[in-house]
């Protein structure tokens, strides 16, 4: 067997088989580019589902990283360290918040958010107890705990996971009347993607964000936005909602604030939101820890330049019009997304999108599918225009074979 071939078995004897990943063996990488075991260089046009916005092995991440790892790593949150209020302060500043509560995955960052939601729903707006709902909307994606496939509806991320935590309203994705309709007293939260990733970078509908914002304004409900595939750039602003002028009641972010360095993952708010909780009442072992907070810290100075939210808008409107030709030519039948993500669905007659990806990757190009026939786009924002213009003749090509 080759050098891959091997790899791959013994991955596969090895390891629990939850995902299905292409058969490419990365062993290193640099910018928009990887390079497998066999000497073999992919154009990545995925950028580890945004959180490798900056691009692989990014100069000012990785020597913000080695100087930190020089000094200490971790302390527990037993301690206060001396990167923890920076990180904290400037986090909340880019944001627009006061407070952060720092966590490490996504999934952590959704579940603290639900639970801030519900606490401040009793404490605060006086929700019986026990009683507190959350809307969220259908075809989500916030993660994969049990809580949080409790409120999924892809019954590959739900089925067999039960029993399901309650409390949660479902509601079709862009529907403001069916949200409306949804809400009652004890309504403390809507938990919204502002473009929807897993299920193809799917937009909601002009004037639906601000709706929800003014919605939730009224009712006296939380508006939390789940920017973690959405923000930090990746959309052409430093936050999805940004395009339609909408500020949350509190952000959840993830992937992209660690730079694709380490997990770090937080939910932002206002003082009264987070103040709900009391010391003991929520906590995590690595949650805001030094290499965490020294890599997410020049995440926030490179973000606060504007250079990459420019690039993605510049890039990201090159990218929808060549994506856009390709419609209407019976290979494409539809495709989404803003400034440099884009889900294309491709006509079930050419292939699934597994199959698509398969090809790119003969190809030199490194995307996933969802969804059966959706295939996603969403290089790191460092790349070139001639990288991506290369990346899309690819697709071209497979597209017209």
């Amino acid at each position: 067997m080759s050098t891959t071939e091997n790899a791959i078995a013994s991955a596969e004897a090895h390891s629990a088989h939850n995902y299905h990943p292409l058969p490419v063996v990365v062993a290193s990488a640099e910018g928009a580019w990887m390079t497998d075991v066999e000497g073999r260089r992919y154009l990545d046009m995925l950028a580890g589902y945004s959180a490798l916005n900056f691009g692989h092995g990014n100069r000012r991440l990785i020597d913000a990283a080695k100087a930190q790892l020089d000094r200490v790593t971790l302390t527990s949150r037993a301690f206060y360290h001396d990167r923890f209020a920076e990180f904290c302060t400037e986090l909340a500043a880019l944001c627009g918040m006061e407070t952060v509560l720092p966590m490490n995955t996504g999934a952590e960052a959704v579940e603290t958010a639900v639970k801030t939601a519900r606490k401040w729903g009793y404490r605060v707006k006086g929700v019986p107890d026990g009683m507190a709902k959350i809307i969220v909307a259908s075809d989500n994606f916030h993660g994969r705990t049990t809580t949080i496939v409790s409120f999924s509806t892809d019954p590959e991320a739900r089925a067999d996971f039960g029993p399901y935590t309650p409390g949660f309203e479902i509601v079709p994705y862009g529907d403001l009347t069916a949200m409306r309709e949804a809400m009652t007293e004890n309504t403390v939260a809507v938990l919204i993607e502002p473009i929807q990733g897993e299920a193809g970078v799917l937009v909601p509908p002009a004037g639906y964000l601000p709706g929800v914002r003014e919605l939730t304004r009224e009712r006296n409900v939380l508006f939390i936005a789940d920017e973690i595939q959405s923000g930090l750039g990746r959309t052409g602003k430093t936050f999805a909602l940004d395009h339609e002028g909408v500020v949350p009641d509190m952000y959840v972010l993830g992937k992209a604030l660690g730079g694709g360095v380490v997990p770090v993952s937080a939910v932002v708010s206002s003082a009264d939101v987070l103040g709900v909780f009391r010391p003991g009442e929520h906590g995590s072992t690595f949650g805001g820890n030094p290499l965490a907070c020294a890599v997410a810290l020049e995440v926030v100075a490179m973000l606060r330049t504007g250079e990459y939210q420019q690039r993605a808008a510049e890039l990201g409107d090159h990218l929808h019009r060549e994506l856009g030709l390709l419609t209407g030519g019976g290979a494409v039948e539809a495709v989404r997304g803003r400034g440099l993500w884009a889900g294309v669905d491709i006509a079930p007659a050419l292939g699934t999108g597994r199959e698509i990806s398969e090809k790119l990757m003969e190809q030199g190009v490194l995307v996933k599918d969802t969804h059966g026939s959706t295939i996603r786009i969403a290089p790191p924002l460092v790349i070139s225009k001639e990288d991506l213009d290369w990346g899309l003749d690819r697709l071209r090509t497979v597209l017209s074979a």
